[in-house]
């Protein structure tokens, strides 16, 4: 949250410079406040663990903060309940009339799978188009930020020669940038994926702007900070022992999967693993939040069903 200060303060340029979100005591008059409206599209198998994974940092501000799930109508997901995604999903004919302050699209197991070929991919143009002109800010994780980046942007993704496993060190690639307030030079994220996107195609689109990106793994965090659209390659919001799990299932189903990196102490897979990114993960959520959509989004929603980003 902000620090409200008098009008002109002297420290208000020191502040700013350490970058310490401040607003005068005049804007702070003029905002007005009301909850935010995030939809969530999720494509995990298992719902209920990313739903947690994901609210667990959507609710770690002081932001009134109000959610709506949807699923794909197209495809019924196999790994959860039908009376469950009753109860507590919709699907985007439900909620394609509303305008949200947030859109997170999530991550699928679909990376060794071309863009056409997915059963749903129709269904995603069309939610995707339509976040350009219903929601004030998107935040693509994963698989869906390779999703993203394809469809608005036409960047390629490329099938790795193994698996991206484990916890990465990473670093920033600009100064002063909202998103990443508070991170330090050098951060870890983990990631788990058999595809990438390359910097050379990214740079390209001169909408783009690299955020991060990590030595060993590529690129982290891209956005298109006009449109206001945000491509997170990794997964700051795994819990601490989702490596180890898939690490274990994929065991468990004879791949013989390599030792997730950087994770175990001393690579054994016997050790609790260490946790080197839950600040990331509350950071980039939190930030995401706050400067992105509830410091920007028009007070009235329906505004924004005016303005086309691209």
């Amino acid at each position: 949250m902000p620090i409200k200060i008098p009008n002109n303060l002297p420290a208000t340029h020191v502040l700013e410079g350490e970058n310490i979100f401040v607003m005068d005591a005049d804007r702070a008059y003029a905002q007005d406040i009301r909850p935010l409206k995030i939809l969530i599209l999720n494509l995990m198998p298992i719902k209920p663990v990313t739903e947690t994974q994901l609210l667990r940092l959507l609710g770690n501000t002081p932001l009134q903060v109000e959610v709506d799930f949807i699923y794909t109508r197209t495809y019924t997901p196999k790994h959860t309940p039908k009376d469950y995604l009753t109860e507590f999903y919709g699907t985007f004919d439900d909620v394609k009339r509303n305008n949200y302050d947030g859109f997170i699209m999530t991550g699928a197991p679909l990376e060794l799978v071309e863009y056409e070929d997915v059963t749903y991919w129709q269904e995603l143009v069309e939610i995707m188009e339509w976040s350009k002109t219903h929601v004030w800010s998107s935040f693509y994780l994963c698989w869906g930020a390779f999703a993203g980046l394809y469809y608005h942007y036409g960047v390629p993704k490329y099938i790795l020669p193994e698996k991206f496993s484990g916890v990465y060190k990473h670093h920033l690639c600009v100064e002063h940038e909202k998103l990443l307030r508070g991170f330090d030079d050098e951060f870890y994220v983990p990631h788990s994926r058999y595809a990438d996107v390359h910097r050379e195609d990214i740079e390209k689109v001169p909408a783009l702007t690299i955020l991060s990106e990590s030595d060993e793994v590529g690129v982290y965090a891209v956005a298109d900070l006009e449109a206001r659209q945000f491509f997170i390659t990794g997964h700051a919001e795994y819990d601490p022992n989702t490596l180890q799990n898939e690490y274990e299932r994929d065991v468990r189903a004879g791949l013989n999967p390599k030792v997730p990196k950087n994770y175990f102490p001393d690579d054994n897979p016997a050790l609790k693993p260490v946790v080197k990114w839950r600040s990331v993960a509350h950071l980039l959520f939190a930030n995401w939040l706050n400067y992105y959509v509830y410091q920007e989004t028009p007070y009235e929603l329906e505004a924004i069903s005016s303005k086309s980003f691209l």
